[in-house]
C-alpha cells in the first residue's frame, strides 16, 4: 500500500488542466522562492517523514489553492492544551519529590 502524503499538494495540482498544471509546476516554486527540486520534495513528503514545509510556505500554498487554514495537511497534530500539560507536569513533579 502506498504511504499517505503529508500534504495535499499533488491532489490540488492534479485538479488543473494540463497547461495550467505545467505552469503551476514553474510558478509555485518561483512564488515560494525555492528551487523546483525543493518543491518536488515538498510534494512527496510522507506523513512519517520528519521533514516539514515551513509554516509560511504552507499558508502561501493554501492561499494559492484557495484552501482554508489547515486544509493542505493530510493529518492534524494532536496535543493536550497547555493547562493539561502543566497540571500533568506538576503532578509528576510532586510524585518524584
Amino acid at each position: 500500500m502506498k504511504e499517505q502524503r503529508k500534504y495535499k499538494i499533488d491532489e490540488a495540482i492534479r485538479q488543473l488542466n494540463l497547461p495550467n498544471y505545467k505552469a503551476a509546476l514553474r510558478i509555485i516554486p518561483r512564488e515560494l522562492g525555492i528551487a523546483s527540486n525543493t518543491f518536488h520534495n515538498y510534494r512527496k513528503l510522507k506523513i512519517t517523514d520528519k521533514a516539514d514545509i515551513p509554516y509560511e510556505m504552507v499558508r502561501k500554498l493554501e492561499i494559492m489553492f484557495k484552501m482554508k487554514i489547515g486544509e493542505l495537511a493530510n493529518s492534524q497534530p494532536c496535543c493536550d492544551d497547555l493547562t493539561v500539560l502543566i497540571t500533568e507536569y506538576h503532578n509528576l513533579e510532586s510524585v518524584s519529590a
